[in-house]
């Protein structure tokens, strides 16, 4: 597997491998602290207990009881390159800048497993995230969205996860695009296990990334944590079904607060699933149904246009004004004189006649002892049944 080339001083990486043994991903006051003094520095104040800026007494300790985990850093840059993964650090030519958006809160660096260019890969990225217990309305609405997006030339990015989230990486692997799978356990750990095998997937065609080094498992906290990346990485963030204390929420709006696009799938009001996704199009949100719509809210202005919608062209649709607004003036029910129909219109009797008869060789009206009336059609009658 190629390597990603790295502008990071070796010993600058190895301080953050080990840092991430010992902070929690997203740790501001340790965030704060490696952009003003660099990771070794950092490194040596949390194994020493000198306290860094903004940190209690109970949390300095914390830091120095967790150290002693973080002793060989080397060893854990190695398990990863043996489960094929790298170690991607914020000043690596593989770095997605957009990362930075999160401030302190931006990771430490990220285990890759996977061979394509992180930074390139996520250029052109949505992410599709949901509910994990879904309905098959809201799998058929992240594979539709997934695929889509993937035969688009977009990546998919999303959490690995049941539901929403796995449906949408099947989609874009099927369809034999880009995906990329944040994880919020060790990149190695497959996590939920009934996953592994998408996982896998994801890993040998796409791209699987993560804070938490080798070995760790995922806990709720981690969840939360994992999807500020998810928000950050990607240009705007798509919610396919969720109730109202979903994490995919929680992603969302991180998504808004950062200047990204956040869009909904809408379903139906009775839906508890969905119930979430109707508060965020209340507020921040854009309704989008496919692909399409999708990308023209996150692509290029003026470029990445979906088509216009519209219904199907009826014959009476392709009328010219005129002759339309002799077809308007005649009654619903019942019929009309010729001269009625050309006061109404504002015409005169002869060009009302005129227009009528082209009218009937179209077959829209007919006349009855000299009177007019409206031919009904199967669409007449379907949409005015009680007539």
């Amino acid at each position: 597997m190629p390597e990603a080339a790295a502008a990071v001083p070796e010993a600058e990486t190895v301080a953050r491998v080990a840092i991430t043994r010992i902070a929690d991903p997203g740790d501001e006051v340790v965030g704060r602290a490696l952009g003003e003094r660099g990771a070794e520095a950092v490194l040596a104040a949390l194994r020493t207990g000198e306290p860094l800026p903004g940190a209690s007494p109970r949390r300095t300790e914390g830091y120095r009881t967790r150290s002693g985990r973080a002793g060989e850093p080397e060893r854990d840059l190695e398990t990863a390159r043996l489960a094929g993964a790298r170690f991607v650090t914020p000043g690596d030519t593989d770095w997605p800048s957009q990362l930075d958006d999160l401030g302190p809160q931006r990771p430490y660096g990220l285990w890759v497993r996977g061979r394509p260019s992180l930074r390139l890969w996520a250029l052109r990225s949505v992410a599709v995230v949901g509910a994990r217990a879904c309905t098959d309305y809201g799998a058929h609405m992240a594979a539709r969205l997934g695929g889509g997006l993937a035969r688009a030339g977009w990546t998919v990015v999303s959490g690995a996860a049941y539901g929403v989230d796995g449906t949408a990486h099947r989609s874009a692997l099927r369809a034999d695009g880009a995906t990329i799978g944040v994880v919020a356990s060790g990149v190695d750990q497959p996590y939920p296990p009934g996953n592994a095998r998408l996982i896998g997937d994801i890993a040998e065609h796409g791209l699987l990334i993560g804070e938490l080094p080798p070995g760790d498992h995922p806990t709720r906290s981690r969840f939360v944590l994992r999807n500020r990346v998810i928000a950050a990485l990607t240009r705007g963030t798509v919610v396919v079904e969720a109730r109202y204390r979903s994490g995919s929420l929680v992603t969302a709006r991180r998504a808004a607060k950062l200047g990204r696009v956040t869009m909904g799938v809408p379903g139906p009001c009775t839906s508890g699933l969905s119930e979430g996704v109707h508060e965020l199009l209340r507020g921040e949100a854009v309704v989008v149904t496919d692909a399409a719509e999708v990308i023209e809210m996150v692509g290029e202005i003026g470029t990445d246009l979906a088509p216009v919608r519209r219904g199907p062209v009826l014959p009476r649709d392709l009328l010219d004004p005129a002759a339309a607004a002799v077809l308007e003036a005649l009654p619903g029910q019942g019929d009309a004189d010729a001269a009625d129909i050309a006061l109404t219109v504002g015409a005169t009797r002869d060009d009302t006649l005129r227009r009528l008869h082209d009218l009937r060789a179209l077959g829209h009206v007919e006349r009855d002892d000299g009177r007019w009336k409206l031919v009904r059609t199967a669409h007449d009658r379907a949409a005015h049944p009680e007539s």
